[in-house]
């Protein structure tokens, strides 16, 4: 197998930290996206999409997403469970893991792919061009800022994102937070259901990663 890797990107990072709590130890290649190398003939071989991450099984299927990646490590090594283990965990999980990509991913990537300079005329990920809209790095930064507080609730007094049991919401909570930060966007001190809980999972080794 190989995984193909941007150690500066927070979506592949979603898919290193689920491998890293399965305890596997895949080869990794890495794609330099600040020097744009998704652009490349050679990695359009590898993915026509220009994104990362990307998973290439041995036998040379290639999965080109988070989602695919992630259900793939999932089903192939069960334990330790990391989408749920009863069809209610599951639920509870996927349930998570939506409102975490679709109200955190995309709010951060809306408001920072809109305004970086450099992102200038690539305001979406993928082979076409779009130009920014100002209008829309505003909106993202007021949906991340308003996310800080459901992420607050939707913890609660839980020790992990959807119950008690750490699971990829808490993957993807973590890095959205750590996201974030590049809008300068951080959890407040009203947020302590958010900071207790950050504490906690960045103290897992997967975190570090």
């Amino acid at each position: 197998m190989k995984f193909y890797d941007c150690s500066t990107a927070p979506s592949p990072r979603r898919v290193r930290m689920f491998i890293a709590e399965k305890g596997l130890d895949i080869e990794t290649v890495e794609v330099d996206l600040r020097e744009k190398e998704q652009m490349g003939d050679a990695f359009r071989q590898v993915n026509p999409n220009l994104t990362v991450p990307v998973l290439e099984l041995d036998d040379g299927t290639r999965l080109l997403t988070t989602d695919a990646c992630r259900a793939w490590l999932e089903a192939t090594y069960p334990n330790p469970p990391l989408m749920g283990a009863s069809p209610v965990e599951k639920a509870e999980v996927a349930d998570c893991l939506y409102h975490i990509s679709v109200d955190g991913f995309l709010a951060v990537a809306e408001g920072l792919r809109n305004s970086a300079k450099g992102m200038i005329g690539r305001a979406l990920p993928g082979p076409h061009n779009f130009e920014q809209i100002p209008d829309l790095a505003e909106r993202g930064r007021q949906r991340v800022t308003l996310f800080m507080d459901t992420l607050d609730a939707m913890i609660g007094a839980k020790p992990f994102v959807a119950g008690d049991f750490y699971s990829a919401a808490d993957i993807d909570a973590l890095i959205f937070v750590e996201f974030a930060k590049w809008l300068k966007i951080e959890p407040g001190e009203q947020h302590a259901n958010l900071n207790r809980w950050r504490a906690d999972v960045s103290a897992r080794p997967s975190a570090q990663l």
